[in-house]
């Protein structure tokens, strides 16, 4: 009996780890779906129809036929080519095939464990609340697409946050689970108190990092100054006009945001170099390495965004800059999860 218990809740964890992947996957591709545009190829939802692509010479020009019909094509492809179409179509159809398979992957293997009734029923709950996330992510999936189906060429970055959001969620409730199940521990993420504060709003600063850059790439904001480290040759945007505190919250505007995101990047740095003497003042032995991890991911984020930028946006630059950021943001919540008790 206990044999058998043991190699449930060893299922269990390879599980969740290979769900970790699938997601971390799917941020991947997302970011490239993104990157190259092709997110509105598909015109419509398909929820249960879709799953093959299409196989026919009627069935692409349907397809593509859709796609001519929405602004993105009218004003910003109007000569693209069938065989062009089916690029862009592809990066989107892996993209929704992924998350139907982490979909699938998640829930059935959560039903058995649920009748097994030999997992810890604490684990059980954040794997129900990661379910509950995942089924959302499909819904504003959908809802961020429709955005750009009607007088716009490119989705809402307003809803493009949300998405990325939820996936950052997703991706690091099932690290801290894995954390907890490799340690024996019942840890809890948002447990508050003072010893972990400085913690705490170190995920909270790169999260909000992680959202202004879903702006940035939302609004092709990369695209106005591409120049480091002035934007331009000043270090506020000779087109940015602030005459009132208003201002500073227009999140339309594209050199506002790539200021507010270049800007933070440094706040997160000097915090981290904060957090670093923080941690050696007060001799916290058992978080040299994970600190160590952070730092080298840090910098390295840092690099990137840099040479993303005057690469002129560069898709492998790109597409390397957000998964570090998720990279990072995982090295931020195992310094957090090694302090806290």
């Amino acid at each position: 009996m206990l044999s058998n218990e043991k190699k449930i809740n060893r299922l269990f964890l390879y599980w969740l780890t290979i769900s970790l992947i699938l997601v971390f996957f799917i941020i991947i591709v997302g970011g490239l779906t993104r990157l190259t545009n092709s997110g509105l190829s598909i015109t419509q939802w398909e929820l249960f129809e879709g799953i093959l692509p299409p196989l026919s010479q009627i069935s692409w020009e349907n397809y593509f036929e859709q796609y001519k019909k929405i602004p993105q094509y009218k004003i910003l492809n109007f000569n693209m080519s069938l065989e062009e179409f089916k690029i862009i179509f592809y990066w989107e159809y892996f993209h929704r095939i992924l998350a139907r398979i982490i979909g699938l992957f998640f829930l059935i293997p959560l039903v058995f464990f649920y009748f097994s009734n030999q997992v810890d029923r604490k684990y059980m709950s954040v794997c129900y609340l990661i379910f509950i996330l995942i089924v959302l992510q499909g819904i504003i999936g959908w809802y961020m697409v429709k955005s750009g189906l009607v007088d716009d060429i490119t989705v809402s970055h307003y809803r493009l946050s949300i998405h990325l959001s939820t996936a950052i969620l997703i991706i690091s409730s099932l690290f801290w689970l894995i954390r907890n199940i490799n340690s024996e521990t019942k840890k809890k993420f948002f447990k508050f108190s003072y010893g972990d504060l400085p913690f705490q709003t170190l995920i909270l600063l790169i999260f909000i990092q992680i959202i202004i850059g879903a702006f940035v790439s939302g609004l092709d904001a990369g695209k106005i100054y591409q120049t480091w480290p002035k934007m331009g040759s000043t270090f506020l945007p000779n087109d940015l006009y602030i005459d009132n505190l208003k201002n500073l919250m227009q999140f339309d505007n594209h050199s506002l945001v790539q200021f507010y995101h270049r800007n933070f990047a440094y706040v997160i740095i000097l915090y981290v170099l904060f957090l670093t003497v923080f941690i050696l003042k007060k001799r916290l032995s058992n978080l040299y390495f994970p600190l160590k991890i952070l730092l080298f991911f840090i910098f390295l984020q840092a690099i990137l965004g840099v040479f993303t930028l005057v690469s002129g946006l560069n898709i492998y630059l790109a597409s390397t800059h957000q998964i570090t950021s998720v990279l990072l943001i995982f090295s931020a919540i195992n310094l957090y999860f090694l302090k806290t008790k």
